[in-house]
């Protein structure tokens, strides 16, 4: 008995769907295929996906305690003392004074003598390229 709001296709892409999600089993037997269930499968695979993922919640708590002793760890030592922030305000300044440095630095990089000497050298390496790619043989 087929019921009329029930098209073939729609049964066949629903059985498809369920097949995809593991929730039921095809085999292919002569020229047709058969379909089956069994309660018991779908409870183990809970029970294996809730031992799974109770594994990867037991694995953060562990990674969450080694994190926190690392904090704790790198906390020993840095109390905010008046020594320490100014400290910090100078290899802060440092760090700024050192990159403007930099920035200079590069500025002047044109006139340094090895950059020059660099800069000669490449200049009759293409000048000789360039007379030796233009000679034609005829």
């Amino acid at each position: 008995m087929i019921l009329s709001g029930l098209t073939p296709m729609t049964v066949k892409e629903v059985l498809q769907s369920l097949v995809d999600d593991n929730m039921v089993d095809c085999e292919r037997i002569g020229t047709s295929n058969y379909y089956w269930a069994f309660p018991s499968k779908a409870l183990h695979t809970r029970k294996h996906k809730l031992e799974e993922l109770q594994k990867q919640v037991s694995d953060a708590k562990h990674r969450k305690v080694s994190l926190e002793k690392t904090v704790e760890k790198a906390k020993v030592g840095r109390e905010g003392t008046k020594e320490r922030s100014s400290l910090l305000k100078q290899l802060q300044s440092l760090r700024e004074e050192r990159t403007k440095l930099q920035a200079e630095l590069e500025k002047y990089r044109e006139c340094d003598p090895d950059i020059i000497k660099e800069m000669r050298k490449n200049k009759f390496t293409l000048l000789y390229k360039l007379h030796t790619d233009s000679v034609n043989f005829h």
